[in-house]
């Protein structure tokens, strides 16, 4: 069907055709927005006394949206924040967007840049924006960016967003989005006191090795980089001779969970093996795997998958490898899982078991679906949740709120208030389907009613929702009175800035 809508067409219906899309596509993406919206309207009760809580019910409601949309609850809370700006702050662009005549990408960029627009000037400012947004589609995102703060700044100067600030402030990054699999990217800004102790270290580390190693200087840099986030103080030399002196390998005190299938373990060790040949110039004592064999998978926390080169080059610097334990028919006797159960269940689960939720399962709580001692201690009976997911199924389950059911084979069933139900599968199915994780058939167990007095127990917010959002944009409004003071301070000779007309082509 996909390939036979269109036939026949000529390229002016085609366009025409690709247009209309656009626009319903756009109107489709309103409609969501409003219901979200209305969703919000009905459940988010600023008088609820529940909104002091670390779950509250907004984040109730972020947990309906992400099961409804199969995202994350921080995806969905952000789908909120711009589905009430355009109910409550911004009328007049969602009446542009409800008629498909601005693109999603508009809408999310204009939602987030009038959010420090006072209230008594945003009618102002979404009249302004509507005015002139029909022709900023074509604009790449900076030109777009500086369009939209361009009508911000003439009605409320202290309410641009100074991102280009944030970059000024030291950091250091860890990955970007055109890494591959096998490397990834470090960059960042140190103090030069720290960027000197660095210089030194990776030094000292290189020049622990051998002249025979084969790496270039470059990968000698990036291995000895590796091993100081590993806390190690020796890099190994890859030289292959037995009478090297050179500094072998020492033990981290950091650990770094890879999980990987015997298949990938198997292909690593033999490529180790040919490599080590290679470079004694023999030949290998193993055929090299041929390309109809499966060469296994690995991966890494947050389920990143690790490639086989790379699963070699750690095991090479002297990762252990430990066969995963396997959990039997019999419970464990206390609340909390031994290191070997939490082991499996987080291997199995890799991520949290909410529908949607991508938190990965090392940063997870692992809960008893039903509660212990009513329920037992294990796999058959426990998964993932992030603290999140473990607050709304502890303090808004029981017989009318959310509910779960899990099965032999580590399958979990919600149930929402509303009664829709979601499936969710272990992670662990998508990067090893052979692996059987189904555990033992528990007997029939029965969830106790809450217990009186509970919701004393949930964490409280310091401060409501509504309190905080307020704080925030106070100061960050503040912040750029003071910033844009001092950037618009004429110097000598010079005269002050005009804020006339709007510069072309906006």
């Amino acid at each position: 069907m996909f390939d036979t809508m269109h036939r026949g067409l000529g390229e002016a219906d085609l366009l025409a055709a690709i247009e209309q899309a656009a626009r319903e596509e756009a109107q489709a993406g309103a409609r969501r927005l409003a219901a979200i919206a209305e969703l919000v309207d009905l459940t988010v009760d600023e008088d609820d006394e529940r909104g002091m809580w670390a779950f509250d019910p907004w984040k109730n409601a972020a947990c309906h949206i992400g099961a409804a949309l199969s995202i994350s609850e921080r995806r969905a809370s952000a789908q909120m924040c711009i589905a009430t700006a355009l109910r409550y702050r911004l009328p007049q662009i969602a009446a542009l967007y409800v008629q498909g005549r601005l693109s999603t990408r508009l809408i999310s960029e204009i939602t987030w840049r009038t959010g420090l627009v006072a209230d008594d000037v945003i009618a102002t400012v979404d009249a302004a924006l509507a005015g002139k947004a029909e022709k900023w589609g074509p604009l790449s995102e900076d030109k777009l960016i500086d369009a939209i703060n361009t009508v911000i700044a003439r009605h409320d100067p202290d309410a641009v967003r100074r991102t280009k600030e944030a970059l000024k402030k030291r950091d250091v990054h860890i990955g970007a989005h055109e890494d591959t699999d096998d490397v990834t990217t470090i960059w960042g800004l140190l103090l030069p006191p720290d960027a000197a102790a660095y210089t030194a270290r990776i030094a000292a580390l290189v020049k622990g090795l051998c002249d025979a190693d084969p790496r270039s200087a470059g990968e000698r840099r990036s291995d000895a980089m590796g091993a100081i986030g590993r806390g190690e103080n020796q890099l190994a030399c890859r030289c292959g001779s037995p009478n090297c002196t050179a500094s072998g390998p020492s033990t981290s005190p950091v650990v770094i969970t890879v999980i990987a299938d015997q298949a990938a373990v198997d292909t690593a060790q033999q490529l180790i093996a040919d490599q080590d040949a290679e470079q004694q110039n023999t030949t290998a004592t193993t055929a090299e795997p041929t390309c109809t064999k499966d060469p296994g998978s690995a991966l890494l926390p947050g389920a990143q998958i690790l490639p086989i080169p790379v699963l070699a080059e750690a095991i090479r610097s002297g990762a252990k490898i430990t066969p995963l334990w396997l959990p039997g028919p019999d419970p464990e006797p206390h609340y909390r899982p031994s290191a070997k159960l939490a082991a499996f269940i987080r291997s199995r689960d890799l991520f949290c078991r909410f529908p949607g939720c991508d938190v990965p399962a090392d940063r997870c709580d692992i809960d008893h679906v039903v509660p212990y001692p009513f329920g037992p201690t294990h796999a058959s009976n426990m998964h993932c949740k992030c603290r999140s997911h473990h607050l709304m199924k502890t303090f808004w389950g029981g017989p009318d709120g959310w509910r779960e059911r899990q099965l032999p084979d580590g399958t979990v069933l919600w149930t929402t208030p509303a009664g829709t139900t979601y499936t969710t599968t272990p992670g662990s199915r998508l990067f090893f389907p052979a692996w059987d994780t189904t555990t033992a058939e528990l007997p029939p167990m029965t969830t106790p009613p809450p217990g009186a007095g509970r919701e004393i127990q949930m964490p409280k917010r310091q401060r409501s929702r509504t309190a905080d959002r307020a704080a925030r944009i106070k100061a960050e409004r503040e912040h750029n009175g003071t910033q844009r003071n001092l950037e618009e301070r004429p110097r000598r000779g010079q005269p002050p800035p005009d804020y006339g007309n709007d510069p072309p082509p906006f």
